[in-house]
């Protein structure tokens, strides 16, 4: 695990080795290891390639980066891990060649080298990674087929350059900062940047699944080398039993290192699951971590871990925080981020990061099942809106219900009963629509009550119709007649990357700690997505397959519990502990810097929230985000 970062010359002007090292320098907390550049200089091309290394394989100075193989010809500078290196080796070394480390990053430079880019569906893991053969001038950058790891590419002219983090690119120069206003739309709608775009015009993502192909000339287009699995799906006992196999043997292949391995455990059932493989390939007691809030229990689901943690017999380690705490730690987090990001959970998540690395190098984590399993709230609302949507007197109704639910309990998720009143109030509200226009008016930021923040409300609408056309590239390989399960592929291949897994890249490697995903494995995904969406949510009860899977083998007070996120209460704090910090930050200078948004609007749904009159917590605090990080650059 590493970060990566690197420069392509299309003229072949000399590469700026300082620039190469400061990036090592901005990138130094995903790598404290080693680190190390390479420049490959060369007529009418030039390239230099730059990495910080976290010792995870081989962790001696063997795994040295950036890598050459082939007698120098073929470099590689590599983020992530691919877990099936030692298979691919096998393969490689009968196709003749040798190797010199223990390393799965000379097992990913031999296999570019020997099959292209057609190495990279032969990939089981997470990376991103650059790619040169000095010969011929030509390589790609490509990253793992669900996004996992990072990577984006600066375009600036006859010059390209390439990092895992968006504030690596501050140590090279010419680089035009201009603002997406596409890009922006969709953060301030969703609250993340999907690829392939950025929050900077000049800045992309490689997409999941995707590389980008370069030679002489210049950097080619995207081009996707990750084709969906398709298939029939088995009979409902025998996918609950192909399920546990697959999680198993993810869990196993995960467990690769030679460094200390452990997971978090949060309380619900997905980092459960895991924990409970890894326990079962581990000889003797597994490293298990969770964090929670002494100061309200709607937040804390340490007592649930600690029961989990006791059947497996773990070595478990606990923190609980105050909120003082957290905000202390919110200004560190925020100059972090390289970009706006809405989901204040990233603290949390930095914590417990913080926590495990204490003890071990590696972490495993439960991210994703949610998406491919249907955990979210928003996907037990899809199946109660078809028989809404059929009731057209409830339909016509809902300006009657609607004023009632609001006025039982304040738009807050602080208690139970409020929260589950808002979700009902955003649940009826797009009952109506067609399944992927209501979930992304259930997924939005912006509702009917904050449209205002923007000049233009009627910008909207070419967000949602760029994202359905994403849904419909996206799920094309799956049934027409299950749109739940497609809206579920949808969000493991959107929303999936741009939020939850760039948050854990994020918090775990400002702390140099790897987090693995287990859920993420490409049979697990493969046998999720054949499965109709009947065996995930069944009769308002989510995540059917993997409870039903793994009852009597983790605890029924963990399968059978309601499902608690783990978040903050941000829209409380955005009311009292946090609103110096929100007025300071979101000033009208600020606010209007960006000329797609309205100050009058902004306070307007700030002073509704404040006086409970709606719940704009996530939206509020993206707004924060977005003008903590405008002053920063």
């Amino acid at each position: 695990m590493c970060g990566i970062a690197g420069s392509l010359d299309f003229r072949g002007n000399p590469i700026d080795e300082d620039e190469l090292r400061r990036a090592c320098a901005v990138l130094g907390h995903r790598g404290p290891d080693d680190r190390g550049t390479l420049v490959a200089p060369g007529e009418g091309f030039s390239a230099g390639l730059a990495a910080v290394r976290l010792a995870v394989v081989d962790p001696t100075p063997a795994g040295h980066q950036p890598m050459c193989v082939g007698d120098g010809r073929y470099a590689l500078a590599y983020n992530g891990e691919v877990y099936n290196f030692r298979e691919l080796r096998a393969e490689l070394l009968r196709a003749g060649w040798s190797f010199r480390t223990q390393t799965d990053t000379e097992v990913v430079a031999v296999a570019c080298a020997h099959w292209g880019p057609d190495a990279l569906d032969r990939f089981n893991g997470m990376f991103a990674l650059a790619f040169l053969d000095t010969h011929t001038r030509r390589g790609f950058l490509a990253r793992d087929r669900f996004g996992i790891k990072p990577l984006l590419v600066l375009r600036a002219g006859d010059r390209a350059h390439f990092a895992s983090e968006m504030a690596a690119f501050e140590a090279f120069s010419g680089w035009d900062r201009a603002i997406d206003r596409d890009a922006l739309l969709h953060y301030l709608h969703f609250g993340y940047f999907a690829a392939p775009r950025s929050i900077h015009a000049g800045v992309e993502r490689v997409p999941p699944g995707a590389y980008i192909p370069f030679d002489a000339t210049g950097l080619k287009s995207a081009t996707s080398y990750a084709a969906p699995a398709a298939g029939e799906a088995p009979d409902y006992s025998h996918a609950c039993a192909d399920l546990r196999r697959a999680l198993g043997a993810s869990v196993a292949r995960r467990r690769v290192a030679d460094v200390p391995l452990g997971t978090f455990l949060s309380g619900g059932i997905d980092s459960a699951i895991i924990a409970l493989h890894l326990a079962e390939c581990t000889a003797g007691p597994i490293e298990t971590f969770s964090i929670g809030f002494r100061e309200h229990a709607r937040y804390d689901e340490t007592h649930y871990a600690r029961l989990m943690a006791a059947e497996l017999g773990s070595r478990h380690h606990e923190l609980r925080l105050s909120f003082d705490d957290v905000i202390a730690e919110l200004p560190s987090v925020l100059d972090h981020l390289g970009e706006p990001f809405f989901d204040s959970s990233i603290v949390p998540t930095a914590f417990v990061s913080r926590l495990a690395r204490q003890h071990v190098t590696v972490c495993l984590s439960g991210d994703g099942g949610d998406e491919l399993f249907g955990g979210s709230w928003r996907y037990l609302g899809h199946e109660a809106a078809a028989g809404y949507a059929r009731s057209a007197a409830l339909a016509a109704a809902v300006g009657v219900i609607d004023p009632l639910l609001e006025a039982l309990a304040a738009s807050s998720k602080s208690t139970r009963w409020s929260n589950r009143v808002r979700q009902v109030r955003k649940l009826l509200r797009g009952a109506d629509e067609a399944p992927i226009r209501r979930h992304l008016l259930w997924s939005t930021l912006i509702d009917r009550g904050s449209a205002r923040i923007l000049r233009d409300p009627t910008a909207s609408a070419a967000v949602f119709a760029e994202a359905e056309t994403v849904f419909e590239r996206v799920t094309a390989h799956l049934p027409a007649g299950d749109p739940l399960n497609r809206i579920l592929a949808y969000d493991v291949r959107a929303g999936l990357p741009g939020d939850m897994l760039h948050k854990v890249d994020l918090a775990s490697m400002r702390a140099a700690l790897e987090v693995r995903v287990p859920f993420l494995d490409p049979e697990v995904v493969a046998l999720a997505e054949r499965c109709p969406s009947t065996y995930k949510l069944d009769r308002g009860l989510r995540k059917r397959m993997l409870v039903d899977a793994y009852r009597g083998r983790i605890p029924d007070a963990i399968l059978d519990r309601e499902k608690a996120g783990f978040e903050l209460p941000i829209g409380e704090f955005l009311r009292d502990r946090l609103r110096g910090l929100f007025l300071d930050t979101v000033t009208r200078d600020c606010v209007e810097r960006f000329d797609m948004l309205d100050y009058a609007g902004v306070m307007a749904v700030y002073d509704d929230h404040c006086a409970r009159r709606g719940e704009h917590a996530d939206l509020l605090f993206a707004l924060l985000s977005l003008c903590w990080w405008r002053r920063r650059v």
